[in-house]
């Protein structure tokens, strides 16, 4: 029988992985009066997404508007997650033998006309297209950091069917997330790719000691009127996520330069991923997640900027 978009009425969205961003997307759909549920094996990261999205949702549904907050549900059980949900979005780390097994998993639980959704930054699904009965189903549903960069990359695994692309680009904004439709498949989709050269160049810059990170972020706000700079972006990400993605992309382009990479191995290698351990490019304070404490001397940074992978 051919494949048929589901209908999304009255039905959840699930979402796999209760991480920075899986959490954050969680957040969004459950602004409209909707119905979310949130899956992964840690009790300690549900309880943690739990507590985010209750926190942020009055917030966040008052001004996006419609019906107002609705409801999120946490479980480390799979299959309860999936359970009649129409739409469902991974959200695990950037490995890809692992969201091969994710999405076996989600091909085998999820109901058989559920959209079946990567939020991956740098991996196209058509890599994860042998891993279920129905490709048509497959899309990228790639997201920044909600609820402050809504933006959203919707990229078609190569045999999505266009009624999945449409639905999307059609129900996304109703969750105050705005759709672009990458028309063709691209490694990094549209904002990721253009982020990837900004971002590199300037880690080559402070590997290179041409420039503190500190002093780039800051030139950053200087000429673009903007209140940021790269650095302060890759720690709200996770270096460790930022350093899995130009893993990624070196891969795809080994003529890349590798000074950005070591950089950024130096500091997971140290513990320090960013703002999920306290310290990366800037050191936080205990519990925050947007002051900045600039470490003296070293690669640091005192700029505020957008979190993008």
């Amino acid at each position: 029988m051919p494949y048929t978009a589901p209908n999304p009425t009255g039905r959840p969205v699930a979402v796999v992985g209760a991480g920075t961003l899986g959490r954050r997307i969680a957040l969004m759909f459950a602004t409209d009066g909707g119905e979310v549920r949130i899956y992964d094996p840690s009790a300690e990261q549900l309880a943690a997404a739990r507590t985010y999205v209750e926190e942020q949702l009055p917030a966040v549904a008052a001004r996006i508007g419609g019906e107002g907050p609705g409801a999120v549900a946490v479980t480390g059980d799979l299959a309860e997650a999936l359970r009649g949900a129409w739409l469902v979005i991974e959200a695990v780390p950037e490995r890809p033998e692992l969201k091969e097994r994710v999405f076996a998993d989600l091909d085998r639980h999820a109901d058989p006309d559920a959209i079946l959704g990567s939020n991956s930054s740098s991996y196209p699904t058509s890599r994860f297209v042998e891993w279920v009965r129905e490709p048509e189903r497959l899309v990228n549903i790639h997201f920044y950091m909600p609820p402050t960069q809504n933006a959203v990359d919707v990229m078609s695994s190569g045999r999505t069917d266009r009624a999945v692309i449409d639905l999307l680009l059609a129900e996304l904004p109703r969750h105050g997330v705005f759709p672009f439709e990458a028309r063709r498949e691209s490694t990094g989709f549209i904002f990721n790719r253009i982020w990837a050269a900004i971002k590199r160049e300037s880690l080559a810059v402070v590997a290179e000691g041409v420039a503190t990170a500190e002093e780039v972020d800051a030139m950053w706000s200087v000429n673009t009127g903007l209140r940021g700079g790269p650095f302060r972006a890759m720690d709200q990400v996770g270096l460790d996520v930022v350093l899995d993605i130009e893993e990624h992309y070196a891969a795809e382009r080994p003529s890349l330069p590798t000074g950005p990479r070591i950089l950024l191995e130096e500091y997971v290698t140290s513990g320090r991923l960013g703002v999920k351990t306290g310290r990366g490019f800037y050191d936080y304070g205990a519990g925050s997640d947007s002051t900045p404490r600039p470490r003296s001397g070293g690669r640091s940074t005192s700029a505020e900027g957008a979190a993008v992978a």
